[in-house]
């Protein structure tokens, strides 16, 4: 069923009544970013039918007022059935997310099933980007289309590929197909080319960089007189073992594990002596090497992968998209501005929330509060002197969790950038130390929740426990100096990079001290019981530099 532009094909009765049910509805979504703020209202704005064949599908487009703050638009895809009736589910024995229509009070028999739960509304989506199909709305269209890369890769006989969906994703859904495609469909929507399409289509066909997967094609909404949106992406598959941060975690229990068989006196001979990060050009004792295993090579290649990946993206000088460009004075002092106002914003959260931490973690943040001058301090790189860095496009959102292990190698993924930045704010260029810094945080993350797991495990007395976390410190600097060391060798004298080690060291320790912020608002808006990672971070970060 194609229904005439500007006609809406939603029964009268659904369409009164999806805006009293989808507050319920999109409260109880993983996916759904408005949990923390109430729902005022919410509007249909779009509806775009899908004919499946068998059952009433639809793209219904959402926007949903808050009590406070801008509004956001939601993509849902809906297949509308009556009782008895339903999609053939491809999530096993999991319960599809469905909206349940009422008429005074009573069921009037009628059900809105998440439409990718099904088995054939994926099907229809992947044919659409294969055959460069579209969809008529009641305002715009959908069109798909894919890339050149796809059509050559492309078998017409793979659309009858199996979806299954993944349960990884949180901001998005994401559903495989077999073992050759992956198709990325984004929940929230704004308009402009979404980053993660427009890197991948770069990576893709402009590059061909082997460490990413291959752009397939993308769904994208459109109406008169307005920029378009991406509803989605389709990607290869890339056959692995989980990603880097399960994997990194898998061996710091190794590296645990190795140290309690070590005498105490020899292994603290070990440790790094500095306290800060350096540039990456510290060299490790091959008793280190032993201790962390095959991490040790690990690190380096994903430091060699990241440059790798930096000079992809900064090898563009005709296209203004992706041409480096230097950092203007204006850009300068909005990064300073930036650093500062996030500092007092989450600061402030910090001291609002400072009774419902725990014992240890209160007293950490009490201090970190005497502190802030001092971090605000830390900022000031950004002020004092023009930088020779330049701005490039970037990952954005850059940790662990964002790279495959294939079980030889490291696969980057997910150019969406941070999902609650504005769309504009994830295009802009800047510079490339901060994904840097958003992996070397990542290392510490991993470093110290498996401490804090063997803390609960061992619980063997205040020295243990301070040896324990000793250990954490110190594979988390030598991760960091090994990734260090293979970036910057590959990455040379690359113009993005900055001219003097002094620069280098100054923005970098400024980025991490920013993430680090960052992840304190984040954990205390989300995991209170996680900000004790980020406190000590930013703790260690402060101390002073031998």
């Amino acid at each position: 069923m194609v229904s005439r532009e500007g006609e809406n094909p939603l029964p009268v009765q659904i369409r009164e009544a999806l805006p009293r049910l989808l507050p319920e509805f999109l409260n109880h979504q993983r996916w759904f970013s408005g949990k923390a703020r109430p729902i005022e209202s919410v509007e249909i704005i779009e509806v775009v039918p899908v004919p499946t064949g068998r059952l009433r599908a639809f793209l219904v487009l959402a926007q949903v007022t808050y009590a406070e703050g801008q509004s956001d638009t939601y993509a849902l895809p809906l297949i509308l059935a009556r009782s008895g009736q339903g999609p053939s589910p491809q999530a096993g024995d999991q319960a599809v997310p469905a909206i349940h229509l009422e008429r005074q009070g009573e069921r009037a028999g009628a059900i809105l099933y998440d439409a990718l739960w099904d088995k054939e509304f994926p099907k229809v989506l992947l044919e659409a980007i294969s055959s460069r199909h579209s969809f008529k709305g009641t305002k715009g269209e959908v069109f798909a289309s894919p890339t050149e890369t796809f059509q050559k890769a492309w078998n017409p006989g793979q659309s009858t590929l199996e979806p299954s969906l993944m349960r990884t994703e949180q901001s998005n859904t994401s559903l495989r197909f077999g073992d050759q495609f992956i198709l990325k469909f984004y929940r929230r929507l704004e308009e402009g080319v979404n980053p993660d399409r427009e890197i991948g289509a770069f990576l893709t066909d402009k590059v061909s960089f082997e460490h990413t997967p291959f752009l397939g094609g993308a769904l994208e909404y459109r109406r008169r007189q307005a920029p378009p949106m991406t509803l989605g992406i389709l990607q290869a598959f890339v056959p692995n073992q989980g990603d880097a941060w399960r994997y990194t975690l898998t061996e710091l229990h190794n590296y645990f594990a190795r140290i309690a068989s070590q005498d105490p006196g020899t292994v603290e001979s070990l440790l790094p002596r500095a306290s800060s990060y350096g540039v990456g050009d510290a060299e490790a004792p091959s008793e280190v090497r032993d201790l962390m295993g095959p991490y040790w090579d690990a690190a380096g290649l994903l430091g060699q992968r990241t440059a790798q990946l930096h000079l992809a993206l900064a090898s563009e000088f005709d296209d203004p998209n992706f041409s480096p460009e230097p950092f203007a004075v204006s850009f300068q002092r909005a990064q300073y501005d930036s650093m500062r106002s996030l500092t007092v914003q989450i600061l402030r959260l910090l001291e609002k929330r400072l009774s419902s931490l725990p014992t240890p973690s209160r007293e950490e943040a009490e201090e970190l509060l005497r502190r802030e001058p001092e971090i605000q301090r830390r900022f000031e790189s950004f002020l004092h002197k023009k930088l020779t860095a330049q701005r490039i496009r970037i990952h954005g959102d850059y940790h662990l969790g964002q790279v495959l292990w294939t079980g030889s190698d490291f696969v980057i993924i997910d150019f969406e950038g941070e999902p609650a930045r504005p769309l504009e704010e994830r295009r802009t260029k800047r510079c490339p130390l901060q994904d840097v810094a958003g992996m070397l945080r990542s290392f510490h993350y991993a470093a110290y929740t498996v401490l804090y797991e063997q803390r609960l495990q061992q619980a063997s007395g205040q020295i243990q426990s301070e040896r324990l976390e000793s250990w954490a410190r110190g594979w988390h600097q030598w991760a960091s100096s090994r990734f260090l060391k293979e970036y910057l060798h590959v990455a040379g004298k690359a113009h993005f990079l900055p001219q003097s080690q002094m620069e280098l060291s100054a923005l970098l320790n400024a980025y991490l001290l920013e993430k680090a912020v960052y992840e304190l608002g984040y954990e205390l808006n989300n995991r209170p019981d996680w900000v004790k990672l980020p406190l000590r971070g930013i703790h260690e970060m402060l101390e002073p530099r031998n």
